[in-house]
């Protein structure tokens, strides 16, 4: 028989008695709700997907409407995604207007009798004279899926109706919700030329976010399952979750999910390890759900590809600053963050691996099976001298070939060598990567079955010399080292990208050295 309990909750939005939660107002930044219902502000806010923004409009809505202050309503536009027409969208939005009041029991408004471009206007007046003489509060979520003319409609007819907002004559307070800022989505047509900053919506109070998990909350929120289960975890294993998620809800409640209903058996409570979470990860990578396939979709958009692409090279990017709207656009988007020390990484490991494994999904598809190669000791351990030398034979024999097919040239040989470790470490070690925008390098500690190495990714570039990147990366490797493992075998890794190396024999470009207990992979 089934425990009669709550569980970690991974699709839709969360509510109290069916799922361990903690209460997203908390998470809230820039946000002041109690200012507006009192002082009939419209706002924004925006989240990455999946961080407890329809949570927060669910449980907002359900404690206004529990009062006698004002009546509030959740209503979705996502059904207009990717429609641009308002004489199709427009209908649509107020459609949905009305089967969200019917849902949530407030009063239903009439659909209007007006053209597209004043429909929207009109049934929220209407709406508003229904629930008068209570004030009207409406949530509207998935905001950002309007396009285009869509859009600016949706808008300018908000705003129309703001100067005379009020009790029975216009909403008081609107929420725009989404995963972007306002700012980030605008578009005036269907070419994407921008409107004045200060049109068509110049009336927001506020741009609130919700924020990732804190470490304390992620130790909250399992409390819970063992308040109510007797199932304990262990401190590393909570070290771990939080390591690789950063706190991001969807990737947390994953991980707890998993590590509590199927690597370990539902009804049994046996004490979560870090072994459990850490199977807990890899299924979870391997299943390709939604929530992480949807990341991999959006580097199809060239301008989050280059940030992505850029941050794993570790190239320098000048225009890679904050106010950047492509950097900003990723950055809404949860893919990226900025961390004072390093610059700009991605979100967390989880991200991080998940977009490589899509950088360099068809390279590791089409490599040579392991068994091909000579990588292990007699033991079953791991050769990393033998693995990388499998690597520059095939180099020498294939890169040209494959790169010339590569949609990312830039992260070429970043992507094909995590691809040839990936074949050997998949379910039976990690990778994990340390890249930033600037840095000039990619950092990899490689684990398998307790060994641990560390690799350094390195590129001459046409303004460098051989000479000057090998001095700049065994300073850079041994640092790293040192923060990572001390002593743990180094391996430096050149990749010559000059146009003239390509003129150079393969003889002359591959090489291997070793300069005091760091050796040098030359390709």
């Amino acid at each position: 028989m089934k425990r009669d309990v709550r569980f970690f909750n991974t699709t839709g939005f969360c509510n109290p008695n069916d799922h361990y939660m903690l209460p997203p107002e908390d998470r809230l930044i820039g946000a002041q709700l109690h200012r507006y219902i009192s002082d009939k502000l419209y706002w924004v806010l925006h989240a990455p997907r999946q961080t407890g923004k329809t949570t927060f409009l669910m449980s907002w809505m359900n404690e206004i409407n529990s009062g006698d202050e004002a009546v509030s309503c959740y209503v979705s536009v996502e059904r207009c995604q990717g429609i641009i027409d308002i004489n199709v969208t427009m209908p649509a939005i107020c459609e949905a207007i009305m089967k969200y009041a019917e849902a949530y029991n407030v009063p239903v408004p009439t659909m209007p009798e007006q053209t597209p471009a004043g429909m929207l206007h009109a049934i929220l007046v209407n709406w508003a004279q229904l629930v008068s003489p209570k004030p009207l509060i409406v949530l509207f979520d998935e905001v950002d899926t309007l396009e285009g003319e869509t859009m600016i409609s949706f808008l300018r007819q908000l705003r129309d109706g703001f100067a005379m907002r009020g009790v029975g004559t216009f909403p008081v307070s609107i929420a725009l919700v989404g995963m972007r800022d306002l700012k980030d989505y605008i578009t005036a047509s269907k070419e994407g030329v921008l409107p004045n900053p200060g049109s068509p919506f110049n009336i927001k109070a506020d741009s609130a976010l919700i924020g990732n998990f804190s470490q304390e909350d992620i130790i909250r929120l399992f409390a819970q399952h063992t308040e109510e289960t007797g199932q304990q975890i262990t401190a590393d294993a909570l070290n771990y979750v939080w390591e690789q998620s950063q706190g991001q809800p969807w990737i947390v409640n994953n991980i707890f999910q998993r590590a509590t209903m199927r690597v370990l058996d539902y009804n049994n409570t046996e004490t979560v390890t870090i072994n459990h979470v850490k199977e807990a990860r890899q299924q979870m990578v391997i299943a390709r759900e939604t929530h992480l396939d949807s990341l991999a979709y959006r580097l199809a958009e060239p301008r989050i590809r280059h940030i992505i692409e850029t941050i794993m090279t570790g190239d320098i990017d000048p225009q890679l600053g904050q106010l950047n709207p492509d950097v900003q656009l990723t950055m809404d988007l949860g893919l990226i963050r900025w961390d004072g020390s390093n610059g700009f990484i991605i979100s967390n490991p989880v991200y991080e691996e998940i977009l490589t494994r899509y950088f360099n999904s068809g390279y590791h598809a089409n490599l040579p099976p392991p068994t091909a190669w000579k990588w292990q000791n007699d033991d079953g351990s791991l050769n990393m001298d033998n693995l990388l030398k499998e690597f520059q034979q095939f180099w020498r024999r294939h890169s040209e070939i494959w790169e010339a097919k590569a949609d990312y040239t830039e992260a070429f040989p970043h992507l094909l060598l995590m691809a040839f470790l990936q074949r050997i470490t998949n379910g039976e070690g990690d990778i994990n990567r340390e890249a930033a925008a600037g840095r000039g390098r990619l950092d990899l500690e490689v684990k398998y079955h307790g060994q641990v190495f560390i690799l350094e990714i390195k590129i001459i570039h046409y303004y460098d010399t051989p000479k000057t990147v090998q001095a700049e990366g065994l300073e850079q490797i041994c640092n790293y080292r040192q923060t990572v493992n001390p002593i743990a075998p180094a391996y430096l890794i050149i990749f010559d990208r000059r146009p003239k190396a390509k003129k150079t024999s393969w003889d002359k470009r591959i090489g291997w050295d070793v300069v005091e207990d760091i050796t040098i992979v030359k390709c």
